[in-house]
């Protein structure tokens, strides 16, 4: 039986992305050959990639806005360093609301002055800061819009006049905005977008060529927009499969499809827990996540009886991270409301049991 995957990463995929990924594995397009084989070289492999980049600007609304859609290695993880080697000349301005923007500072200082404006350390992470100024001498200012660790979620982003940056990998093509208001975005793709192994990052050129530094070839953005994305042999795979979920996420409407059934999906079970006393969210309300709902069990609640509970309903992965203890369930675009429904029921049943 199929579980119910609220996993944080690798995640969910649509069913009909695996049915299409694993037909591909065994022979890609009636090519005789697996797409595990084939030449990223390769005319086949070459229109995909192309589409993929083209459909990414597509769905942000970006196209002819002089943003260009790269597939890189190394995760959001290289993606820390690659920011601020190729924007930080002098000094740069971040928000720290958790782990990763934690660890998104820590690489930009090897490169320059780093001004956090901002921090919701102060609680442990469970809120979004909102009152701070960015000096108007930063080379640029960054943020993440999604916390999977804490459940806590930007609603909206400043009007600065600095380069604006954002970690979206955790809630890329989620929701809908004006993305023209971001210079550069980066995210890993196993959340919402595919498998893990390949990085996206959408850049609007303007932004690059302002430093004084040598760039190595690897971790400069103007290389991979030179050569297409294949300065170096992509991840073939995982960009064929994140090709598959996002021809899906457009034949659902877009962005703007999947933004109705995310916000149901997050009210179904935020209802449930503010409802139910034997459970206590973790992030200020304001702030939650549509992505990554975390909760605690009230005092007194039996953790033992519950767990048993879920891990009999075939639900996988609500487990919360180590730093913030009790539940996340992770709800990414590809999960279904019914996946959401049966822990809800389990939460309920709890109730009654307790």
């Amino acid at each position: 039986m199929k579980k119910h995957n609220f996993s944080a990463g690798p995640c969910i995929l649509p069913q009909e992305v695996f049915e299409k990924a694993s037909a591909a594995v065994l022979d890609f397009n009636n090519s005789g050959l697996s797409i595990l084989e084939i030449s990223h070289r390769s005319e086949a492999f070459v229109s995909v990639i192309e589409e993929a980049r083209a459909l990414i600007l597509e769905l942000l609304g970006l196209q002819n806005k002089g943003y260009q859609a790269l597939f890189l290695h190394g995760g959001a993880s290289m993606q820390f360093l690659m920011v601020a080697y190729n924007l930080l000349d002098k000094k740069a301005a971040y928000t720290n609301t958790g782990t990763w923007s934690s660890k998104a500072i820590k690489e930009a200082k090897l490169f320059g002055e780093v001004v956090e404006v901002a921090s919701s350390k102060d609680k442990n992470f469970n809120y979004i800061p909102k009152e701070y100024s960015i000096p108007t001498d930063a080379d640029y200012f960054h943020c993440t819009s999604n916390n999977t660790i804490y459940g806590t979620q930007m609603k909206s982003f400043p009007k600065t006049e600095v380069p604006l940056v954002c970690d979206m990998s955790s809630d890329i093509l989620s929701r809908t905005m004006d993305f023209s208001q971001f210079d550069l975005i980066y995210a890993g793709a196993q959340k919402n977008m595919g498998p893990a192994g390949v990085t996206l990052a959408v850049v609007k050129e303007d932004i690059l060529g302002k430093v004084k530094r040598q760039i190595p070839s690897m971790m400069n953005y103007q290389v991979h927009i030179d050569k297409d994305s294949m300065f170096n042999t992509p991840s073939v795979f995982s960009i064929y499969t994140s090709l598959l979920n996002l021809q899906w996420l457009k034949n659902l409407g877009g962005i703007a499809g999947i933004e109705d059934k995310n916000n149901k999906k997050a009210e179904l079970l935020y209802a449930e827990i503010d409802r139910n006393p034997l459970f206590k969210g973790f992030a200020e309300k304001e702030d939650r996540s549509i992505m990554n709902p975390t909760f605690n069990l009230a005092e007194g609640a039996d953790k033992a009886t519950f767990d048993k509970l879920w891990k009999e309903a075939n639900i996988n992965g609500i487990n919360g991270h180590r730093s913030v203890g009790g539940y996340r369930a992770s709800m990414y675009n590809a999960m279904p409301i019914e996946s959401v429904q049966v822990l809800v029921d389990v939460m309920q049943h709890f109730e009654k049991i307790s």
